[in-house]
């Protein structure tokens, strides 16, 4: 936790001394103009919701009008303020807090000058405010709290980082620190950036009554830090771009046995309107992402190809294993939709899970639930069993022997068409049993 590092005490002694191009970018597919048309969509959409949820209640538009009056110096750099003893001032320490056996990078916060309170023995409150101000004091961001106990509590955004510790009584109407006095440490990972990369920081400290909640003194300073994680800004622009990746892969299965049917067309069409569009989504903007999914559709009828492994490789890069799974899923009942999967659809697929790098066990029964065997129109036995070119002779026949004894347990199920299933697969491993067998006597 963080720790008010000014007794009482100190404060007592001290008071004697006088003091997300867009936020997408060009999509790196080179296929067709036409998809630049879909993310530009998406980009205006996205960011319309991002300065509705960022925007700036009225509480912080003080602390963002000062920013503005405040001389901006080089954005990546330390500012190094003059020290007028008459107010406050602070500063922040880069340091490692040490809790509980372990160490953590943390932001030191120190003050100097004077606090000038109502009267004496005035009961104050600090409070620490953090804002990004990487793009400019115009363009400022808050910083949220990865914590509860660190989040507004008092009509802000609720996401944003806000400390507050009781700071004690001030024994004088004036409270001067002669010397930088560390107040709170506060650390890295309770904070979570917009951005990732270099982030320029401005940090507001208050002092106020806790009687009254007045503001008695207030100070800020920046600092620059490198942020190694994605930032709440780029989770959501994350998330925007996979779900037009998805909707490329899934154009990418449909048309693997270069067909395009129209049950696939309307599901995916219908996926990427409840996925890209947000819900206040205008009627024009339904109108430009139809426009697009047209040309998509024109663009695969015409026997075009898309580089679907750079694409998986991008995913990859950007989204969490359960989003890929969820592509996974749209691409499985995208092939499921006609009634009938071809041994085209079915490499496909099996590729493009080794691509997006998900566990081929899961994937395989993912694979069973929505293609069950007899909706394969060419019935790979290695592929539906999930028997692989690197098992041994001996693995293989383990990998059987458990198969056998989870579908055989199936049976008796009461939904026929498990049953159904379950009889198919018996019979699919026994002829793979009989085929490895064979194999073996002929070495």
């Amino acid at each position: 936790m963080s720790r008010l590092l000014i007794p009482v005490s100190i404060m007592l002694a001290a008071s004697v001394v006088v003091f997300f191009p867009g936020f997408i970018g060009r999509f790196r597919l080179r296929v067709l103009d036409y998809w630049s048309e879909l993310l530009e969509l998406v980009d205006r959409t996205v960011f319309r919701d991002l300065a509705n949820q960022l925007r700036m209640p009225e509480k912080f538009s003080k602390i963002k009008s000062r920013l503005l009056h405040q001389a901006e110096t080089d954005r990546f750099q330390e500012s190094s303020p003059p020290i007028d003893m008459r107010v406050l001032n602070c500063r922040i320490q880069w340091t490692k807090l040490e809790e509980e056996n372990s160490v953590y990078d943390a932001f030191s916060l120190e003050i100097c000058g004077s606090i000038h309170a109502p009267g004496d023995m005035c009961d104050t409150t600090l409070q620490i405010l953090i804002l990004d101000v990487t793009d400019g004091a115009h363009d400022a961001k808050v910083v949220q709290s990865r914590l509860p106990q660190w989040s507004s509590q008092d009509g802000r955004d609720p996401s944003a980082f806000c400390y507050r510790a009781g700071l004690g009584k001030l024994p004088h109407r004036v409270t001067t620190l002669s010397d930088w006095t560390a107040i709170a440490q506060i650390r890295f990972d309770w904070l979570l950036f917009p951005r990732k990369g270099k982030r320029q920081l401005q940090f507001t400290t208050s002092i106020m009554s806790a009687d009254s909640n007045q503001e008695l003194a207030y100070t800020q300073c920046s600092f620059t830090c490198e942020n190694p994680a994605f930032g709440y800004m780029n989770l959501q622009e994350n998330i925007e771009r996979t779900n037009i990746l998805a909707v490329a892969l899934a154009f990418a299965v449909s048309a693997a046995d270069n067909k395009l049917y129209d049950c696939e067309v309307e599901l995916i069409k219908n996926w990427a309107r409840d996925n890209i569009l947000e819900n206040s989504a205008s009627d024009k903007d339904e109108l430009k992402l139809d426009k697009a999914l047209e040309k998509t559709i024109a663009f695969f009828r015409g026997g075009n190809k898309l580089d679907t492994y750079n694409i998986c490789d991008e995913i990859v890069g950007i989204a969490p294993v359960a989003q890929r799974y969820d592509i996974l899923e749209l691409c499985l009942y995208v092939a499921q939709s006609k009634g009938s999967v071809t041994a085209e659809e079915i490499t496909f697929l099996k590729n493009m899970a080794d691509w997006l790098e998900v566990d081929p066990d899961r994937f395989r029964i993912m694979m069973e639930k929505v293609l069950p065997v007899d909706m394969h129109e060419v019935r790979d036995v290695e592929t539906i069993l999930g028997i692989t070119s690197d098992m041994s002779k001996e693995r293989v026949r383990k990998h059987l022997n458990k198969e056998y004894g989870k579908w055989n347990s199936r049976v008796t199920n009461a939904d026929p068409d498990i049953q159904t299933q379950a009889d198919q697969m018996l019979k699919l491993i026994a002829e793979a049993k009989s085929q490895y067998t064979a194999d073996a006597l002929v070495s």
